[in-house]
Formats: structure tokens, sequence, C-alpha cells
């Protein structure tokens, strides 16, 4: 049986806040959940199981970090904020005495990290809105063995994540998620939630992971196609990856080659249609 966990609420929030001298920053993004409802219904979304190993990132006081605890074997929290994570481990040894030992806390800047000390199962967190997307593209990318991602955004980067060919949202980021898993928008969140109040309202983001679309072509190559389509979004691909190509005619042999109508534009394509994309002008 789990054993009881204190959930932090807005008073302990802005307690530990003063304790430790800590005046929320918009240069790190620190935005903290004061709402145990909110902190249950992202775990429970996630999907946590008792052996998984989860990633958080930006833990900042602890909110989401005690519910991880409860549900999860370990958690491994990742925070900028030298203060913050030096203050972590005593925050969650009160909030959750018998399941601080399954906290790691690792001093660093989750754009550079490159190693954790347990494999991570799992990606739950609240994110930076200034770094959210590179942030989760580079965990997918780093940490193959992450199997589900649950990511807490601005709503407007959740719904472009998580956008489908053809719409007006769908971009560069969409693409790059959708060539790790399946994505989609697993609900919003009001603003009232966090402390300090942000201006824009809250999207929680799920990803499962799948196999890449295609085992014949590098990610590297792939992001590469997507990026010089979406860079002249406004342009037909026979256009808009002349210059990835080398030339128009030779962007035309190449989309002829995958399949693809030279007179559609990026947000047309699927991450299926830009994996085929690379691995037709590989083959020519």
């Amino acid at each position: 049986m789990t054993e009881a966990v204190h959930f932090l609420g807005a008073a302990d929030i802005r307690r530990l806040a003063a304790e430790h001298g800590v005046r929320p920053t918009k240069q790190w993004g620190q935005n903290f959940v004061v709402d145990a409802n909110t902190v249950r219904r992202i775990v429970k979304t996630a999907a946590v199981q008792p052996d998984d190993v989860v990633v958080e990132v930006g833990p900042g006081l602890g909110s989401l970090t005690v519910g991880l605890l409860e549900a999860a074997d370990q958690v491994l929290a990742v925070e900028i904020d030298p203060r913050l994570a030096a203050a972590l481990p005593a925050t969650m040894s009160a909030a959750a005495p018998e399941r601080a030992g399954r906290l790691r806390v690792i001093p660093a800047d989750a754009l550079r990290l490159t190693d954790l000390p347990v494999a991570p199962t799992k990606l739950v967190a609240n994110l930076p809105y200034n770094v959210s997307v590179p942030v989760v593209l580079h965990l997918l990318e780093t940490f193959p063995t992450i199997e589900r991602v649950l990511v807490m955004v601005q709503l407007e980067v959740a719904e472009r994540l998580a956008a489908d060919p053809g719409s007006r949202t769908y971009g560069a980021p969409s693409a790059k998620a959708a060539w790790y898993g399946e994505v989609r928008l697993a609900g919003t969140v009001a603003r009232s939630i966090f402390w300090p109040v942000p201006n824009v309202d809250s999207g929680l983001v799920a990803i499962d992971r799948r196999d890449p679309p295609r085992a014949d072509v590098r990610r590297e190559d792939v992001f590469a196609v997507i990026d010089a389509a979406f860079s002249q979004r406004r342009k037909m691909l026979r256009s808009a990856l002349a210059g990835w190509a080398g030339s128009p005619a030779a962007t035309s042999s190449v989309l002829t080659a995958a399949g693809i109508d030279p007179t559609l534009r990026g947000e047309q394509i699927d991450i299926a249609g830009y994996a085929a994309i690379a691995a037709a002008r590989a083959a020519i």
C-alpha cells in the first residue's frame, strides 16, 4: 500500500519560496503548480506505474514531484536553478518521508543533458514555456528508453505539437514530434492553478513512442527536409526545397521519386512523407 504523502498547496509553495529566497523568473519560465488535483490528474494521465523511472524537468519547488514519488519507482528531477535543486530533497523528505529516498536530483540544464543515473521510462513535467519543444525533442532523442511523455506546456504550443497535417497549427514541431511517436492533446489546464498566474492557459501533451516511420533514413536527414519545408511554408515544395535539394529540377526529381506531389506545401505532408522525401534524395 502506498504511503500517504502531503501535496503542496498555494500556502506551502509561497512558504517554500520565501524560505529559499526564490522569486519566480521569466528567464527560466517558473510558474509553480499549487493545485493537488491537477498534480493527480497529470500523474494519472501519464499512467505512471510502480516500476516506472520518471524524469521530471523543472521540478521547481516540488508540486508535481510529490505526486510522481507517490506513484513511481524512481524520480529523476532535472533542475537548472541551483537553489531549487538544493532545496528539493528536504522538501520531499517532509512531504513524502517514506518515498523521498526514491528521488534523485540532477542539477543540470535539460537541453544539455546526455546521461542519467538510471534509464528513464517516462518523461512527465510542467515544462518552462520558453524551452518546452526543444526539451521534449532532445530527451526523446537522447533517451530512447522513454516510452511515454506527458508534459504540461503553453496551450498554443500543445496544440501545435499535436496538430495534424493540413491544420493551421501544423508545423515543424508537429512533424518532428511525430517522428518519435503518436502525439495527442490530452487536456487543457487553467492558468489559475499556477503561482504566479501566467497570462496564458496550458495544455497537456501526450506522446506514446513508436518506431520511426522508416528505418532506412536518418532522423537528421528527415529533420533537415522538415526545416527546409517550413522555412518557406507558404511556398510549394518544389520551390521551398530547392535550396535543400540543390535546384528546382532536383527537387522535382526527388519528390516524384518519393511519390509526393511537388505542388503541395509543407503543412500538407505527414512524417511518413518527409521520411520518404529524405530517403528518395539519398537514393538518387
